[in-house]
């Protein structure tokens, strides 16, 4: 099969019990030295070096923009979550700072904001200067590890030195758990029409609000979010502010969230609510409402391979998570678990988060192009879930949503017709959400559709995760930056002394469409600062291959397209004939990014598993388009901001050359520019 098993689970369970207790705080670190290894991008923020995910504390103050994220200094996955800190004077140019933020006695630090105390409401000023104050998450893996709930509570530290130290806050935490076990992620913003401080924050499926006077003493006000929008996965990273409709005085809140998995195209996304907040609740718009429903799962006919209903059969059972035989029941402190069929099902919290195991089905010749099954329980694809294995390689994984809630998962095995394979079901996790549920495996000649909770997402592409804005920026201005990777495969992406980077900063605005308000996300406007030589690209009927300029370091460009019928598309190509592509279909009214032979891919059975898509939202008849490739990224702004899709690739030589390809007949190049960035 090419793993061993107990290895794996000895590794695993190294790592876990390595990350158990929280760090003695450290003193500041030198400021590290920026590498250039291949897939560095060149105009995205990317890490020093290690681990980096979510970006914190965003704020600006006295010319700096700060950007906090989450960090691990001595590895390059997820470990003890420390805060990374870097400052720009325009949001292109960044200067790495020691580490701002260290695990302490009450637990590693999570994700968070900052804000300037302008007023020193929080008496933690000096010299009449304002303090800028960052609120966080601590998660505390001692009370995670021994079964508790209330292992996550909301702490501040100040500064007082424009953010060069910070102190933290004697009497955290400030906020603690109510008896939730995903309570995280604090966003703070001042609300200058109730004259209060706000903190929104994060509460597995719905979003927390607190008001305060001084940023030490918060009141519970209500909560967001149960009935609506996507709860395939846990919410995370809620971010809540102010907005003007775009040529109007009329005013709205907007609440970002982020969710994982979940998202329109698999794993890690994030949606938005567009409403109202009267100081105490926030409602949603009755026109944006119209956007949400629920769409009932579609479960084609098929052959049984697994229903678990007699036992486990010729199954091969290691190891004590999956107990003596599937489950007929929920097990002793265990939430109630949901969406199984029949009587039975599989369920490794026998023994609690703590146990673990797995089992090896007997092996099976693919003879049906799906196979269509439940999952639920935790995320981790690392260290639980199940696999799909074809002649020793890993071809297909899948995991929860960190919930105890079954929902359907289709894995397309074409391409694998006639070949031997076999599944493999474990949990190796011995932490939070450390167990899995599997039921109802079929093969089948259609994909299942799984229950659909309609959302509005703000990015369509698979590498746009955890992003919020920056507070206190200059004009009103909401400028937005967000995690490019994906939860399905961040730890496992090919890169050696970094990992992740930032999309480019967007600036965010409300604009009136067909479908009522929606958000426009577009580049910042100095980013312009960048470019370098300049191409123009002739007018006229689109031809079915026209060459573009293209710069393996950095390329910006803008076209105006008229397509009525037909599918455009941008393909990027290097000397080893790996091809990425990025495009519209006008026949399915939807953009699409294609990776799938993009270069080193089989790191993750997720990668590249399938297109992208997202939906066009207007019907002008021009289309237009900006597209931004970096040396291992895409970010698509389509429609004025109206559609966005990012996506990450990683060519074993840097892509060199690109063709803009067109199908059909009527398509015309109105206007092109294509520059080179620096």
């Amino acid at each position: 099969m090419g793993f061993k098993p107990k290895q794996i689970a000895c590794l695993c369970l190294g790592i876990m019990l390595g990350s158990c207790q929280p760090e003695v705080e450290k003193k500041p670190t030198p400021t590290p030295v920026v590498s250039y290894e291949q897939h560095r991008p060149r105009f995205h923020f990317s890490p020093p070096s290690q681990w980096m995910n979510d970006p914190n504390g965003m704020v600006y103050y006295e010319g700096e923009w700060h950007l906090f994220y989450q960090h691990y200094p001595d590895s390059t996955v997820w470990g003890p979550m420390h805060w990374g800190h870097a400052v720009s004077s325009d949001l292109i140019h960044w200067e790495h700072l020691p580490i701002a933020l260290y695990p302490d006695k009450l637990g590693y630090i999570f994700s968070g904001s900052a804000v300037v105390d302008h007023q020193n409401t929080s008496g933690l000023g000096q010299n009449g200067n304002p303090p800028l104050i960052a609120m966080f998450t601590y998660h505390d893996p001692v009370g995670e590890k021994a079964g508790d709930i209330d292992f996550q509570y909301q702490g501040i530290a100040y500064s007082n030195d424009k953010g060069r130290t910070w102190t933290k806050y004697e009497n955290n935490p400030v906020i603690p758990n109510p008896g939730i076990r995903d309570f995280r992620d604090t966003k703070v913003i001042w609300d200058e029409e109730h004259q209060q401080w706000l903190c929104v924050l994060a509460a597995w499926d719905h979003i927390k609000i607190y008001r305060s006077d001084n940023l030490l003493e918060w009141t519970y006000l209500s909560d967001f979010g149960k009935e609506w929008g996507s709860h395939a996965g846990v919410w995370e990273c809620p971010d809540l502010f102010p907005i003007t409709l775009s040529g109007s005085q009329k005013r709205y809140w907007i609440l970002l969230l982020s969710i994982n998995p979940g998202s329109s195209n698999g794993g890690s996304g994030t949606q938005y609510f567009v409403g109202q907040f009267d100081g105490t609740t926030f409602t949603l718009d009755s026109t944006f409402a119209q956007a949400f429903g629920t769409e009932e799962a579609q479960i084609p006919a098929g052959t049984k391979f697994a229903d678990f209903e007699s036992g486990f059969g010729e199954w091969d059972v290691r190891g004590e998570a999956f107990g003596a035989a599937p489950t007929t029941s929920t097990l002793p402190n265990q939430e109630g678990v949901q969406g199984y069929l029949g009587q039975a099902w599989l369920n490794s919290f026998h023994g609690g988060d703590g146990a673990t195991g797995e089992l090896l089905s007997p092996p099976f010749t693919i003879e049906r192009d799906f196979i269509n099954f439940l999952i639920g329980g935790g995320n981790d694809k690392l260290k639980l879930g199940m696999e799909l294995w074809v002649d020793s390689r890993m071809v297909r994984n899948a995991a929860g949503g960190n919930n105890d809630k079954l929902n359907w998962i289709a894995w397309d095995v074409s391409e694998y017709q006639g070949m031997t394979a076999q599944l493999r079901i474990f949990d190796t996790n011995i932490g939070g959400w450390g167990h899995i549920h599997v039921d109802q495996i079929m093969f089948a000649d259609e994909a299942v559709r799984p229950n659909l909770e309609k959302a509005v997402w703000l990015d369509y592409g698979r590498d746009n995760y955890a992003g919020v804005s920056w507070d206190n920026a200059p004009n009103d201005e909401r400028i937005f930056i967000g995690w490019m990777s994906n939860w399905d495969y961040a730890q496992v992406v090919p890169t050696e002394e970094w990992r992740s980077a930032m999309t480019l900063p967007r600036t965010l605005t409300l604009v009136e469409t067909g479908l009522g308000p929606r958000l426009a996300s577009n580049p910042i406007s100095n980013l312009s600062s960048l470019r370098q030589a300049s191409h123009k690209l002739p007018a006229g009927p689109l031809p079915p291959a026209l060459e573009l300029p293209f710069f393996p370091e950095g390329t910006e460009m803008m076209l105006e397209l008229g397509i009525e019928e037909g599918a455009w598309s941008i393909e990027l190509a290097n000397s080893l004939g790996e091809t990425y592509e990025i495009g519209y279909d006008a026949g399915q009214n939807q953009f699409y990014s294609d990776r799938r032979t993009s270069g080193k891919t089989d790191f993750s059975a997720a990668f590249a598993e399938k297109m992208h898509v997202a939906p066009r939202l207007t019907s002008d008849t021009t289309m237009k388009v900006h597209l931004f490739f970096d040396v291992a990224s895409v970010e698509l702004f389509a429609d004025d901001g109206l559609t966005n899709l990012t996506d990450i690739f990683f060519p074993n030589e840097d892509f060199l050359t690109a063709t803009l390809r067109y199908q059909g007949s009527g398509g015309t190049l109105k206007k092109g520019t294509v520059w080179s960035l620096r």
